[in-house]
């Protein structure tokens, strides 16, 4: 028994960065079946909310969150994908990695409902150090509506098509059928770009660029495991905040959001949390965390600091 119990200890520890008790609300939450269960419904309206807002769903102009158009672009630029299957393929791509990870963990498949509820509070209040922290550096009466500029300026974007490559720029939604009817349709897209954001900039940026990292400093260049976690947060966490004022694809600049010290500096913190986040609790929790900031920091400021 003692061994037996030893073996499936050593199941449940591997790849963990904390060993979490076997079937504990950590451990299981922190699981790839519940990050694609628990990330499917946002990715749903994420993509139902781009088709929504904007009827011509592969046009390119349309709001789109840039880690998505990356991946569409590799897809379809690199790998051959039409152009409309290309569009869908990102969404297919995140439940295919989770997928591996869960088939790669050997860990249980079992799901249960009603640990979705909990997993939606702990993302909410996770995401709360980083709405205080955005706060602290910006002084809300001075940036009118910009509770946040990783949420203004960062997950909030739409992508243009510029020389077949992508360009972010602040996010602009407008309506003719009122200014009433404009607020809410931007709200919505600010929304709806923010939850794409949490989930695909997360997917890029933590889960496949860490990983990539980490088999560049451990395996072909030999560092220690220590030295190589630490590079590998720092480096994600500083391309992370970097991409919000370049466009890595086509090296040009983010005119609408030049760069700031004091932005890049958040963008960067946000990159280590987010990382720190995903080595404990997993891409589940991770990217619903991300995303649950977006939405807080949107509503905050279409209730208090725009006019």
């Amino acid at each position: 028994m003692k061994i037996n119990g030893m073996k499936d200890r050593a199941k449940y520890d591997k790849g963990q960065l904390f060993n979490f008790a076997p079937d504990s609300y950590l451990e299981r939450t922190s699981r790839p079946i519940y990050a694609i269960v628990f990330l499917l419904p946002f990715i749903i309206f994420y993509e139902l909310g781009t088709i929504f807002i904007n009827t011509d769903v592969l046009n390119e102009t349309q709001v789109r969150v840039v880690a998505f158009v990356w991946l569409h672009h590799f897809l379809n630029e690199y790998l051959g994908f039409g152009s409309k299957l290309a569009w869908l393929a990102p969404p297919l791509a995140v439940m295919a990695i989770l997928t591996g990870l869960q088939l790669a963990s050997r860990k249980r498949w079992r799901f249960g409902t009603g640990d979705i509820c909990p997993m939606a509070v702990e993302c909410v209040l996770l995401a709360v150090p980083l709405i205080v922290l955005s706060l602290l550096l910006n002084n809300p009466a001075n940036q009118r509506g910009d509770v946040g500029p990783f949420v203004n300026n960062a997950a909030q974007v739409r992508v243009e098509a510029v020389h077949g490559c992508s360009v972010s720029t602040t996010l602009e939604v407008t309506s003719e059928k009122g200014n009433g009817d404009g607020l809410k349709t931007s709200l919505l897209a600010n929304i709806v770009t923010g939850i794409g954001a949490g989930i695909y900039e997360e997917l890029v940026f933590r889960l496949i660029l860490i990983c990539v990292l980490m088999l560049l400093f451990q395996d072909v260049l030999r560092f220690g495991s220590r030295n190589s976690i630490i590079l590998s947060v720092l480096v994600s966490a500083a391309l992370f905040s970097a991409h919000h004022h370049i466009d890595f694809l086509s090296g040009q600049l983010n005119q609408r959001d030049p760069f700031d010290l004091t932005k890049f500096i958040f963008r960067t913190i946000a990159g280590i949390y987010f990382a720190v986040l995903f080595a404990i609790r997993g891409f589940g929790i991770t990217a619903g965390t991300h995303a649950f900031y977006d939405i807080i920091a949107t509503i905050l400021n279409a209730a208090f600091f725009e006019q």
